[in-house]
C-alpha cells in the first residue's frame, strides 16, 4: 500500500511526486499514456518575472511564490538524472501590435505593478536592441528577468528523478474506477487492478473531469487547444522571448524557434489545422521578418486545462477526506508546477500551505451527485 496515489502523469503530477517521495513518503503515478506526453510536453517553457511583496491577486501570489523556485529545481533535477532542463535566463520582449494590445501604455503600467524591472523603449532604442524587428512595431519593452525552460527536456529529468526515488510509474494505467470506504478513497481501479494508498491526488489535466466522474463528481474545467509551430536557423536572429499579447516566439539554442499559440475550445481535437499554422506563421514573420528563412520542422497541439475562473483547483475535494485536487492550471502548468507541488505536499504532511488555497478551492468548480 502507498502513501498516495496520483492520477496524472504530466508536469503537475509528477512534480508533486518528486516533492513528496523526497519527503520519504511512497508515491505511485498512474497515466492513462506515456508521462509527460499532453499539455506539459506541448508547450514552450516560459518563466515570466513576478514579485511576491507586489502580487496583489490569488494567481500572482501564486506566478511570484514558483518563480524563485525554479533555480533550485533545475539544480537538482540535473544532480539527480544527469539531464539539463535548458533552465535558462534569457530576457524577454514585449512588443506592440495594434491587434494585440489596444491600451498599450496600461498594459506596460501593469508589469510595473508587478514589481518586475521593465526596460521601456522607444521606436529608436527598440531599433538599437532589436534591430531583427520589423519596422512596423515602433514600441516595446524589455524584461531582463524572464527565463525559460525546455518542457521535454524538463519532463524527462523529472521522470528520471522520480524513477531514481522510488516511485511507481504505471505508464498506459488508466483509472477506470476507485475503492471507496465511507468518505475515504482507498485505491484506484486500473485494468491490472486495485492499487491502494492512503492519499488519492488527481492532476489529470484536462482530463481530470473523466476521471472524477467515476466518484460521481462533475468538475467545471474544459480543453481549450493550442497549436505550435516548431521552425528551425542556421544562425538565430534573436535569443529572448518575444511576446506580443498573447502569441510567442521562444528560440532555443540550438537554433529552433517555437511560435504559439492558438487557443480554441475544440473539445479533445489535438490535430493542427491550415488556419492555425498559417496564422502562427505569418504573426511569426510580422514580427521578425527574418523568419521568412527558416525551415518548417513540424506543428503540433496541446490541450490546456481551464477552470471555471481561470485558476488552478487546489486543495480537497468535498465529500472525500483524503481526495485532493491538483488541476486546472490552464497556460501556466510548466511555471506553477514547483509551487504546485509543494503547497500539496504541504496539505497532505499536514502543514500550513505557504499560500492559501481559499481562492483555489475546489468547490468553485466541483459538485458531488
Amino acid at each position: 500500500m502507498m502513501d498516495v496515489n496520483i492520477i496524472g502523469g504530466g508536469v503537475i503530477g509528477l512534480s508533486i511526486a518528486y516533492e513528496l517521495v523526497k519527503q520519504g513518503l511512497t508515491v505511485a503515478v498512474f497515466d492513462r499514456q506515456q508521462f509527460g506526453e499532453e499539455a506539459s510536453w506541448a508547450g514552450a517553457g516560459m518563466l515570466p518575472p513576478a514579485k511576491m511583496e507586489c502580487a496583489t491577486t490569488p494567481g500572482g501570489q501564486l506566478r511570484a511564490a514558483s518563480q524563485p523556485l525554479w533555480p533550485e529545481w533545475s539544480r537538482c533535477l540535473q544532480e539527480e538524472s544527469g539531464i539539463d532542463n535548458g533552465y535558462l535566463n534569457c530576457g524577454g520582449l514585449h512588443v506592440s501590435l495594434s491587434e494585440e494590445v489596444a491600451d498599450w501604455q496600461n498594459y506596460v503600467d501593469d508589469w510595473r505593478r508587478t514589481g518586475t524591472v521593465v526596460e521601456e523603449l522607444d521606436s529608436v532604442s527598440l531599433r538599437e536592441r532589436a534591430p531583427f524587428l520589423s519596422e512596423q512595431i515602433q514600441s516595446g519593452f524589455y524584461l531582463p528577468e524572464m527565463g525559460q525552460v525546455r518542457n521535454p527536456r524538463h519532463m524527462k529529468a523529472l521522470l528520471s528523478a522520480c524513477a531514481s526515488r522510488g516511485v511507481a510509474l504505471h505508464a498506459g494505467a488508466p483509472v477506470i474506477g476507485f475503492k471507496t470506504e465511507g468518505e475515504n478513497v482507498t485505491g484506484v481501479r486500473t485494468p491490472s487492478g486495485v492499487h491502494r494508498a492512503g492519499q488519492t491526488v488527481i492532476a489529470g489535466g484536462a482530463w481530470s473531469p473523466e476521471v472524477l466522474s467515476r466518484l460521481g463528481i462533475q468538475c467545471d474545467l474544459i480543453p481549450v487547444q493550442g497549436q505550435i509551430v516548431l521552425l528551425s536557423m542556421k544562425r538565430l536572429l534573436f535569443r529572448q522571448v518575444i511576446e506580443a499579447g498573447r502569441r510567442y516566439l521562444v528560440p532555443r539554442s540550438d537554433g529552433k524557434i517555437l511560435i504559439g499559440s492558438t487557443e480554441k475550445q475544440a473539445g479533445f481535437n489535438k490535430e493542427n489545422t491550415a488556419e492555425g499554422v498559417a496564422g502562427l506563421i505569418a504573426f511569426a514573420q510580422s514580427v521578425v521578418p527574418g523568419l521568412k528563412e527558416a525551415t518548417f520542422e513540424r506543428a503540433w497541439a496541446g490541450l490546456r486545462p481551464k477552470s471555471i475562473d481561470g485558476l488552478p483547483y487546489l486543495g480537497r475535494v468535498a465529500g472525500y477526506q483524503n481526495l485532493i485536487m491538483a488541476a486546472g492550471h490552464y497556460r501556466d502548468g510548466l511555471q506553477l508546477s514547483p509551487i504546485t507541488a509543494k503547497l500539496i505536499r504541504q496539505l497532505i504532511c499536514g502543514e500550513e500551505p505557504e499560500i492559501s488555497l481559499e481562492p483555489f478551492s475546489c468547490s468553485r468548480g466541483i459538485q458531488t451527485d
